[in-house]
């Protein structure tokens, strides 16, 4: 079997640990070569988009772009839909994810006090809330984005409902997603999983 790198900072969240879920979930041994922002400095200009993570597959070089990681992954291992109608609707969920990530993450970057809480007082009474609801709409019977097996998009779902569920962004709630029962059985499904249970047992 190829040998298979992955190479993202030194801590379980945002893109890079759904890439390690995914591959776990996915039973595939890898390398995980976290580093440190010093590091990130001095190898970025040599990235293929001077971001991580990155995926490195012997015999086929380097891959970047963590939904573009994450379809790889689920193709070669049945976590992503071989139907194109159905991974349509999967690419969508995980490219929902990432409107996420750039809606909410840069609140935290306010300096003055007063806007930044503010701005994530606004997130909380209309972005999220509104999300949530298009992601529940898109979800089927469960307890999966597309019913009894994991795919990479509930990984991503899982990971953006860890973080707030978790309480990690001030001055937004932490029970927000609790009137979401369909997005909250994805993300307790993932939690869950034995093969995610014992990489967390592992790593910690």
């Amino acid at each position: 079997m190829a040998k298979i790198k992955l190479t993202y900072f030194d801590f379980p969240r945002s893109r890079g640990e759904e890439v390690r879920l995914a591959l776990n979930l996915a039973g595939v041994a890898f390398d995980d070569n976290r580093i440190d922002f010093q590091t990130f400095g001095k190898i970025k200009s040599d990235l293929p988009f001077g971001s991580l993570p990155i995926l490195e597959v012997e015999g086929q070089g380097v891959f970047a772009q963590s939904n573009a990681i994450l379809r790889l992954i689920g193709r070669q291992h049945g976590l992503h839909p071989q139907d194109p109608f159905e991974a349509a609707r999967h690419d969508a969920l995980m490219d929902a994810a990432e409107d996420f990530r750039l809606r909410v993450s840069p609140a935290s970057r306010i300096k003055d006090e007063a806007e930044k809480k503010a701005a994530k007082q606004e997130l909380a009474s209309d972005f999220i809330p509104q999300w949530a609801r298009n992601i529940e709409s898109l979800i089927g019977n469960g307890p999966f984005v597309s019913g009894s097996q994991p795919s990479v998009a509930d990984i991503k779902l899982y990971m953006i409902h860890k973080w707030i569920s978790g309480g990690g962004i001030d001055d937004i709630p932490a029970d927000l997603f609790d009137p979401y029962p369909k997005l909250g059985a994805v993300a307790t499904g993932i939690k869950n999983h034995p093969a995610i249970v014992a990489w967390y047992a592992k790593s910690g």
